[in-house]
């Protein structure tokens, strides 16, 4: 008979990957019903994964899609962490350069009287 592979439950296998900055925090998420299991939403925290799973959820504005290739035994450090799945998310977009409409102090000290000119003339042009 040959043994049944390995789980682990799934807020663990998530803050150990180093996910989530605690297990408490990840055990709300998934209670939440904001992580997937292959596809299929759960809200069980005791919900089991093991390698091969594919699990999505939502980190901050990105949506992240792992697969989960091995079980940890500890929360270790970030490479370690990093070998226990396989990121399979899309690109982050990439946030583009604007120019500004108007001229605007940049923040570095007190503006010069020729940066306050040009502010006011561009505020006393949105007026008009």
């Amino acid at each position: 008979m040959s043994e049944p592979a390995p789980k682990l439950r799934v807020d663990k296998w998530l803050w150990q990957a180093r996910f989530f900055k605690t297990r408490s925090l990840a055990a709300s998420r998934v209670s939440d019903g904001a992580v997937r299991i292959n596809g299929v939403v759960t809200t069980k925290r005791a919900s089991m994964v093991g390698a091969g799973d594919v699990l999505t959820f939502a980190t901050g504005d990105h949506v992240r899609v792992i697969r989960v290739e091995a079980l940890g035994t500890r929360r270790g450090p970030a490479p370690e962490a990093q070998g226990l799945y396989t990121d399979m998310s899309p690109p982050a977009p990439r946030s583009e350069d604007k120019l500004p409409e108007n001229p605007a102090f940049d923040g570095k000290g007190r503006p010069t009287k020729k940066d306050r000119r040009m502010l006011d003339l561009s505020k006393s042009r949105h007026l008009e």
